[in-house]
């Protein structure tokens, strides 16, 4: 079995700044780490390795040059293969220029049975990267996997977290997975796999080694962009009021009704 696990390099702070011309987030100088979600997802493919045998992990990313430390992290965790998706053309793209590119990137490694991802990106957290690629490759996919259940060369079982408990889901493969923390406690990098992470060779894929649409790259490309960013003002102060409950009731009710909050 062939399995991918996409991964993302995020800002490792929240302390962050926005590009007033792009809206997107400046990188430079800031420490990066690999996507916590993303771990739980690296996780689960070493698990289903370990219970089938005879299955190749890799783990891919589109990011800067720099996010090759992310790949190198997936390694020391076992994964055995990582993939850099790079190049200027990719940079600003929205999750829809995204998922067109890591999927048109994850068809040049041949035969695919399962892609796995994290539930989301914690700098973004749109959760749209996962499924996009499902639908650029037309393959099913499920959301938000907490537990799998069952897996074969030809499908997988798993157990989809909802608002009220959750539902058994069977899925032909090849298909997709994001998952959620619950699903597993991702393990620590040994020190044989940090020593065989310092000498992988990480493989490039640029516009050059697909074939792809110039006008669905980068931040041209992107059909939804960020016109502004700020921050949130913060705003002092406020009023504590006490006192019995229908006191504090139409103390309420007056004060919203002087401010004209409700009509």
């Amino acid at each position: 079995m062939n399995i991918v696990v996409c991964i993302k390099q995020v800002p490792g702070t929240t302390q962050v700044k926005i590009n007033p011309e792009t809206g997107t987030l400046i990188r430079d100088g800031v420490e990066a780490i690999v996507n916590p979600f993303d771990e739980y997802a690296i996780e689960e493919a070493l698990k289903i390795k370990e219970r089938l045998g005879n299955t190749v992990v890799k783990a891919i990313t589109m990011g800067p040059p720099q996010a090759e430390s992310t790949l190198k992290s997936a390694i020391a965790m076992g994964v055995d293969e990582g993939y850099l998706v790079t190049d200027r053309a990719f940079a600003g793209s929205d999750t829809w220029a995204t998922s067109y590119t890591l999927a048109n990137a994850i068809k040049t490694l041949g035969k695919i049975d399962l892609i796995i991802c994290g539930k989301q990106a914690i700098d973004g957290d749109t959760a749209q990267v996962g499924p996009g690629v499902a639908e650029m490759l037309n393959i099913p996919f499920v959301a938000w996997v907490r537990k799998v259940e069952d897996i074969s060369s030809s499908a997988i079982r798993v157990e989809r977290l909802m608002d009220d408990g959750y539902d058994v889901v069977e899925m032909p493969l090849p298909g997709l997975i994001t998952v959620v923390k619950e699903i597993n406690t991702p393990r620590m990098a040994s020190l044989k796999g940090k020593m065989r992470a310092k000498t992988a060779t990480i493989v490039k894929i640029d516009s050059q080694t697909m074939v792809l649409d110039p006008g669905r790259l980068g931040l041209s490309g992107s059909p939804t962009q960020v016109l502004r960013s700020f921050v949130p003002e913060r705003k002092a102060g406020g009023e504590k009021v006490v006192g019995e409950l229908p006191d504090l009731v139409q103390k309420i009710v007056t004060t919203i009704t002087e401010l004209n909050i409700v009509k």
